[in-house]
């Protein structure tokens, strides 16, 4: 195993950036910036045994500090969305900043957010491991916490991402990855021919284009949202099933079979929750967590974003699995609870295996 340090610029207030290049005995090789975590590149061997590069990105770290749609990003202390931008812990109300539509937050702050911060780090054998000391009530969140984020690269090829924090009062915590996939490399256009396989058999509706869960609990079966047998990501993404017309595609949490009981109590073991092929190149992933759901998006609203090589990002080029306690959770007694405290650290892994 290899991991090597490049120093690749410094940011506005002079905080040096770094990308670590992590490669194992098969030629894989993963780059991560200590720059909001944002995961630049993975390269593995497509069938015909080339280097395919399989994540959406910039071609330098200054392309992460816009980075609007948070290609490839570290997204936190809060991913996704929360009603209203409000919540309540211990009967204190907290606000963070009403940054999608002017209603709801997204993915906690588009300036100030983990995606745009610049961690400590460290190496190790297959590894980098990235820490945060965040303070009480900074971006809106309770409680003295230290953050750590280790980004691993194994010789079978598994990219595992291990997210931990500790806290000093029980808070908001809801961490995942926003890594735009795309099995037949960056800048090979739309995903649509991908098959995708979920073992999913429920997901969570939203209430409107605003993206936020009902409440509800609903079976994928005879929707468009039924990956529990293999099909093609394109194969009803144009349909006009309600869920499908609000989102413009995918981009609705699901539940992973068993890994939540009939109380919303989350067993966290590792399942695995997605088996992805591009049947053009033969590159395979299968991902696992052991968090109780994820974020199927299919890119639907990615356009005008000029990436790798010189190329423009459109809908649909690419893929993201991001990890996580279901949308608005917060909000939501029914879910599963995203508070972590003294008692209750976070600790939450997911693996993206290629072969």
């Amino acid at each position: 195993m290899s991991v090597k340090r490049e120093f690749v610029g410094e940011t506005q207030k002079g905080q040096a950036v770094y990308l670590f290049h992590i490669t194992n005995k098969n030629d894989m090789e993963v780059t991560v910036l200590n720059y909001g975590i944002n995961i630049q590149n993975v390269f593995v061997k497509d069938s015909d045994g080339n280097r395919c590069d399989v994540v959406l990105g910039f071609d330098d770290f200054e392309g992460y500090t816009d980075n609007k749609p948070t290609l490839g990003s570290t997204i936190g202390p809060s991913a996704n969305r929360v009603e209203g931008g409000k919540y309540t812990i211990a009967g204190k109300e907290y606000h963070l900043p009403l940054n999608e539509n002017g209603v709801n937050n997204l993915h906690t702050d588009g300036d100030n957010g983990f995606h745009k911060t610049v961690w400590d780090s460290e190496e190790g054998d297959n590894l980098v491991r990235f820490t945060y000391k965040a303070a009480d009530g900074e971006l809106g969140f309770p409680g003295n916490r230290t953050f750590t984020v280790e980004v691993s690269l194994s010789d079978d090829n598994e990219l595992k991402l291990h997210y931990h924090a500790d806290s000093d009062a029980d808070t908001l915590i809801n961490i995942t990855n926003h890594t735009y996939f795309n099995l037949g490399g960056s800048g090979s256009g739309k995903v649509l021919g991908h098959v995708l396989q979920l073992n999913s058999h429920y997901f969570t509706p939203v209430k409107d284009k605003n993206s936020i869960p009902s409440g509800e609990k609903r079976a994928v079966k005879g929707t468009p949202l039924d990956f529990t047998t293999p099909k093609t990501i394109g194969q009803d993404i144009a349909s006009d099933y309600e869920q499908i017309a609000l989102a413009n595609g995918y981009d609705h949490n699901f539940i992973i079979d068993g890994a939540v009981d009939e109380d919303g109590n989350v067993d966290g073991g590792m399942h695995e929750f997605a088996i992805v092929t591009n049947p053009a190149t033969g590159i395979t992933m299968h991902a696992s967590t052991n968090l109780p759901g994820f974020q199927f998006y299919s890119a639907n609203f990615l356009k005008d974003i000029v990436g790798k090589d010189g190329y423009e990002y459109g809908q649909y080029d690419g893929f993201c699995l991001e990890t996580q306690t279901y949308p608005n959770s917060i909000n939501t007694p029914s879910f599963p609870s995203p508070v972590y405290g003294p008692d209750r650290p976070y600790d939450a892994v997911t693996v993206y295996k290629f072969n």
